[in-house]
């Protein structure tokens, strides 16, 4: 299981501009010094900080810590994203799709592409 400094780390290296820690740090006042050692684990970031992290990336602060979104979080999901994520956490697929909450930004994507055609095709009916 991931830790948050490696949640994070995956985090800002999944955007589109792939931030270095300095070009992050400057988005929240924080050092590049700061950044890498909530990466590294070495320090954990406080909560408001925590918050700032989980609504840049558009993810629960229950992912930044545990690696699991809470049900709160899938509450503001579409109709569509919540019938995707009970697709893919289908027991009988869960050996293919187990770690998508911890996948980067593009794997998701990639999956959002292929469930689109799985649902045209009616496959996430039984």
């Amino acid at each position: 299981m991931k830790t948050l400094g490696e949640r994070l780390k995956t985090l800002r290296l999944s955007q589109n501009t792939k931030r270095s820690q300095k070009e992050f740090g400057k988005l929240f006042d924080l050092s590049e010094s700061t950044i890498g050692m909530y990466e590294r684990n070495e320090r954990k970031p406080d909560y408001e900080i925590l918050q700032k992290f989980a609504e840049h990336f558009s993810v629960s602060i229950d992912y930044l810590v545990t690696g699991k979104e809470s049900n709160v979080a899938k509450a503001n999901l579409s109709d569509d994203e919540k019938e995707m994520m009970e697709f893919f956490n289908n027991p009988e697929l869960n050996l293919f799709f187990k770690e998508m909450a911890e996948s980067p930004e593009e794997q998701v994507e990639e999956l959002r592409e292929f469930w689109k055609i799985i649902k045209k095709r009616g496959l996430h009916k039984k």
